[in-house]
């Protein structure tokens, strides 16, 4: 199976720089998770022939918001993790398997001066213990945009950034503490030394063209699902965003 995930910096903008139906269904992928959809649904027209759509929109227009485009419809569908100080700004759905969840996920920004760092942590903690609690049932396929960068490898200036937003040693242990309750980033897992492999990249710079960049953007698994993955990879080519898309491909029943 193949899953892509994608945060696209606005639904409707991205609509404007390609045709997202037709480029989803040229990947061939069984799922499409997206995060920072920034709108409502009511205020998007798209027809998905063949995958079932879901949307978690925030209280807030314009702002946060996840979607996935599905092939294989659901048992059970979940919006946020039912903690209703974390479930306002639209950042989680789960779909529910026979077999496994996917869920996707858009992690709150420290902010650049650090002052949602506190929310961010205790956001955090409350998504490791949501997705352990899944992970205690059936096994678990999260993606999304974690707004970290987990190692130095993860970012082309680690001394430059450190302590700053999205690298700070809090959000870094997070994550780390995030994949020790059993859990395998799934790129890493396969390619743990791979250098130059970034997901985002600031609209400054021509920081994209020069790669420099971050890898801020995951699939994440049950450690049970690791051998059935085929490959992980950072699709650099797909324009649209100021993310590119990232795609898991595993060996996993409908």
């Amino acid at each position: 199976m193949k899953f892509i995930s994608w945060n696209v910096n606005g639904f409707r903008a991205l609509q404007r720089k390609m045709d997202v139906f037709s480029w989803l269904k040229e990947t061939g992928a069984d799922a499409l998770c997206i995060q920072e959809t920034k709108l409502h649904q009511d205020q998007v027209q798209i027809d998905t022939p063949g995958y079932h759509q879901f949307w978690n929109d925030a209280v807030r227009k314009g702002y946060s918001g996840t979607a996935i485009f599905t092939k294989n419809k659901p048992l059970r569908v979940t919006y946020g993790m039912g903690i209703e100080v974390h479930d306002q700004e639209g950042r989680l759905i789960t779909l529910e398997y026979e077999d496994y969840y996917l869920v996707t996920v858009y992690t709150p920004n420290a902010k650049r001066d650090l002052t949602r760092l506190a929310y961010r942590l205790e956001w955090g903690a409350a998504f490791t213990e949501y997705i352990k609690r899944l992970d205690e049932n059936k096994p678990v396929i999260f993606c999304g945009d974690l707004n970290v960068a987990h190692q130095a490898i993860d970012l082309t200036y680690p001394k430059n950034n450190k302590g700053n937003s999205g690298f700070t040693i809090e959000e870094r242990e997070d994550f780390t503490a995030l994949l020790n309750n059993g859990f395998v980033d799934s790129f890493r897992h396969l390619y743990p030394e791979r250098t130059d492999a970034y997901s985002w990249w600031s609209f400054l710079f021509n920081a994209r063209e020069r790669n420099i960049g971050w890898r801020i953007d995951y699939f994440v698994l049950s450690k049970r699902l690791s051998s059935s993955i085929r490959d992980a990879r950072i699709l650099t080519d797909i324009y649209g965003s100021d993310h590119c898309p990232v795609e898991l491909d595993l060996d996993l029943k409908g």
